[in-house]
């Protein structure tokens, strides 16, 4: 606990492009969350090497999240916004935990298992034990919270039995998480397979909206969604697509489905696509200025690093030093 407040951790991966998804799901229902919660956000760039990066382009993503954070609205003042790698303790920790963690308790990961099917030329440690690592990026802030979907959930059940394990043989040192359900960010499905998540790995571009396609993009996109033949705009398990266009529509214009459905009452697929990527267009154009102007300011954007980063190692080393010292390391002499 900060400042009276409880702790929230979160963060993404460094990989691919941000989709609409993303936004709607998860972003924008964090730039509210400090007002109750410590927030501490990470662009997670050591978990996202367990996939092979070409390094030019994994940085220039790696510095564009971290600008997309703060142009979406994450004030980097009221909210930590730090690079995972530019603290070193969750490494450490990572590696320590793993000497806690049991091989059955990975060998049970659905995530690895998908992962390893994806990339079945590079089933690497690394994305074996990412659940450790994920453990100790919690763990490091004694997060109280942290914000998960169901694919996340059985991470966030093993960092628990991790921490609940050492607590047990060290004593009190780490808070035990629990699970952040808190307003629902709205469920973005592929606008190509309305049966599957928004992807940034969708392998059909058409599926996705990227929160940096340009506004003709979104239109030619909105307007390529898989529908069905019945023209009426009503949400429904029998019509998934139009249920899903009427989902981001909602979620852009801060409407209720039942408003949009009204809006759209009589209305063809012809008014109502080109309406929801107007909406997009809406919610994406003036993120997409902030981001350019950030960007473009160096000095003010390496600023913010610099400042999060010290604060995130703040935290961070203030947990690894009673770690070090409950395990037996020895000091460092000063």
């Amino acid at each position: 606990m900060i400042n009276d407040k409880k702790v929230l951790y979160s963060g993404m991966q460094a990989t691919g492009n941000l989709t609409l998804g993303n936004y709607l799901g998860a972003l924008k229902n964090w730039i509210t969350l400090n007002e109750e919660y410590e927030c501490f956000f990470g662009v997670m760039d050591l978990h996202s090497i367990t996939i092979r990066q070409q390094p030019a382009d994994f940085r220039k993503r790696a510095r564009n999240l971290l600008a997309l954070y703060i142009a979406a609205g994450l004030d980097p003042v009221k909210n930590c916004i730090y690079y995972q790698s530019h603290v070193s303790a969750h490494a450490e920790l990572g590696w320590i935990l793993n000497c806690f963690t049991y091989m059955g308790e990975l060998n049970r990961m659905t995530q690895f298992k998908d992962k390893a099917a994806k990339h079945s030329d590079n089933i690497n440690a690394g994305l074996y034990t990412y659940p450790v690592l994920m453990a100790a990026d919690i763990l490091l802030y004694q997060s109280d919270y942290v914000p998960v979907g169901k694919d996340q959930q059985q991470h966030l059940e093993i960092t628990r039995d991790i921490a609940q394990r050492f607590n047990s043989i060290y004593g009190d040192v780490f808070t035990i998480p629990e699970g952040y359900y808190g307003k629902r960010g709205a469920k973005v499905m592929s606008l190509q397979d309305p049966s599957k998540k928004m992807s940034k790995s969708d392998e059909n571009p058409n599926g996705s909206i990227y929160l940096m396609d340009d506004s003709d993009t979104v239109l030619r996109k909105c307007k390529r969604a898989v529908t069905d033949s019945d023209s009426e705009i009503r949400y429904s398990e029998d019509k998934p697509g139009v249920s899903n266009l009427l989902e981001i529509y909602s979620a852009c214009t801060g409407k209720s489905i039942e408003e949009s459905e009204k809006e759209f009452d009589g209305k063809g697929y012809g008014e109502f696509k080109p309406a929801v990527a107007e909406a997009v267009n809406a919610i994406l154009e003036p993120m997409h200025k902030e981001f350019e102007r950030i960007l473009k300011d160096k000095a003010y954007l390496d600023g913010i690093i610099k400042e999060n980063d010290d604060k995130a190692r703040y935290f961070a080393n203030k947990t690894l030093r009673k770690v070090r010292k409950k395990v037996g390391f020895t000091d460092i002499p000063h």
